[in-house]
């Protein structure tokens, strides 16, 4: 590597790490974004350059290409995909990177076909080979879950953990072979067959509701694939950046967990997220009980005369692109004199920050966005706390419920509020399957129909008020 090398991917590095650490302030995050992607054009364009002399016309060509899909296909994707989909496009992009690292490391191993390799760049090349494998089809599956393609449902059956445990033992023996004895072609290609075979069956137990977790570990596991690509490929830039990727994933993924009150074990292999069909009919709930509803013109009269809302924001606003509503009703509140603060849970939403994102592209002053930690105590003072397209993050089957599934998950205290009002399409439970009897509490009040076409009619109610 040369002197000019070694300064180019240095400095792309140093990019990526500035741009992770403005990525942790919403002020800077933009800006934090750039430089990591500034970071990334570097590397990649100084590695085609240096590689090019070695290359041969047709090879160049090829290089080029594949450099301009990928930017085109990236840039198209993250431009046209909705909010309410960004979860699956983090899926799908990290699912191409851990197959990118694998296809990397069964490119360098198979240049040693039939010998034994050397352990330096052999192990960390089987092991990319292994753990990319399993991110890439891993993350595939959790695409195809929460883009509802198929079942968001655990698919389990009898004996399954013995299955995979079976499987990993002979992906580890074959990984043994590799590095002790020789390298042939076949049992190459059967460590990458197997190494999928792993990622979907790992990931097709575990209900859509935990994918932001599986997501974020998976993340961290392309990463480390990348990372050890890096030392197969001698090339510290890839060592740095994975790293990076599998450090924060893991942090992320441990921090969503706490977030959730569970275990990282029990999301992995607990198969929480069975579908519950009670409560799917507007206003009945299980064993044909009744929720009060109102008029938006009631709500709105109540919101208007009230001195402390606080607006919990949910998936059901993203689904329903209802943050520019919300925003003006909040304004219209405001103008009143009412003092309007959002909580925002840190698993609200498919994935961290995305309630964040959502509202600040209503341009919503991050000062009124209020972590949960934050804003509990103050649901005791609230007026009304107003529940916009949450469920989960608002249950108090958490809190008083030790056999619910979401027992334990630390949750906004909106049933203390001395109003809470629900906007909703129907009684049908959230994410995890789970009916929240805060419904039916005598505090409570549904206004049912689409989040945007009820806050449109909030809006009117109190300018009228």
């Amino acid at each position: 590597m040369t002197i000019a090398t070694a300064l180019i991917y240095l400095l792309a590095a140093v990019l990526f790490i500035l741009g992770l650490q403005f990525l942790s302030s919403p002020r800077a995050a933009r800006l934090g974004n750039w430089m990591a992607a500034a970071g990334m054009v570097l590397a990649v364009g100084w590695t085609v350059i240096v590689l090019s002399h070695s290359f041969t016309f047709a090879g160049l060509v090829i290089c080029v290409v594949g450099v301009v899909i990928g930017s085109v296909a990236g840039t198209v994707g993250a431009r046209t995909v909705k909010m309410t989909a960004m979860p699956q496009m983090v899926a799908l992009f990290n699912g191409v990177g851990g197959g990118a690292a694998a296809l990397v490391a069964l490119s360098e191993l198979l240049k040693g076909a039939g010998s034994r390799p050397e352990i330096q760049t052999g192990a960390p090349g089987v092991f990319a080979l292994i753990v990319g494998g399993i991110s890439f089809a891993g993350s595939l599956i959790a695409f195809a879950k929460l883009q509802e393609l198929m079942t968001g449902t655990p698919i389990t059956y009898p004996g399954q953990h013995i299955v995979n445990a079976l499987l990993a033992l002979v992906i580890l023996a074959l990984a043994l072979v590799l590095l002790a004895v020789s390298s042939p072609v076949a049992v190459l290609i059967v460590l990458l067959a197997l190494a999928l075979v792993l990622g979907a069956a790992f990931v097709l137990p575990i209900g859509g509701a935990d994918m932001p977790v599986v997501i974020s570990l998976l993340n961290a596991c392309t990463g480390l694939a990348v990372a050890a690509s890096g030392f197969a490929l001698d090339n510290f830039a890839l060592i740095i950046a994975g790293t990076l990727v599998g450090a924060s994933g893991t942090l992320l993924t441990r921090l969503m967990s706490e977030a959730m009150g569970r275990s990282l074990a029990n999301v992995l292999f607990g198969a929480v997220g069975k579908v519950q069909q009670e409560g799917s009919g507007t206003g009945a709930g299980a064993a044909g009980r009744m929720a009060r509803s109102s008029t938006a013109d009631d709500i709105g009269m109540l919101l208007a005369y009230a001195r402390f809302v606080i607006i919990v924001p949910g998936y059901g606003l993203a689904v329903a692109q209802a943050q520019h509503v919300l925003r003006e009703l909040v304004d219209q509140l405001e103008r009143r004199g009412v003092e309007v603060v959002y909580a925002i849970h840190p698993v609200a939403g498919r994935m961290p920050g995305h309630m964040n994102v959502l509202l600040a592209e209503a341009h919503v002053p991050y000062e009124e966005l209020k972590e949960m930690d934050e804003i509990n105590d103050e649901f005791k003072r609230a007026d009304v706390a107003l529940v916009v397209g949450a469920n989960d993050v608002v249950n108090p089957a958490a809190r008083n419920s030790p056999g619910s599934d979401i027992y334990g998950m630390p949750i906004l205290n909106a049933d203390q509020a001395r109003n809470v009002v629900f906007l909703k399409r129907s009684m049908r439970p959230g994410f995890a399957g789970i009916e929240n009897e805060l419904f039916y509490d005598p505090r409570t009040i549904m206004l049912f129909g689409d989040a945007k076409e009820s806050l449109i009619k909030l809006v009117a109610a109190v300018k009228a008020a």
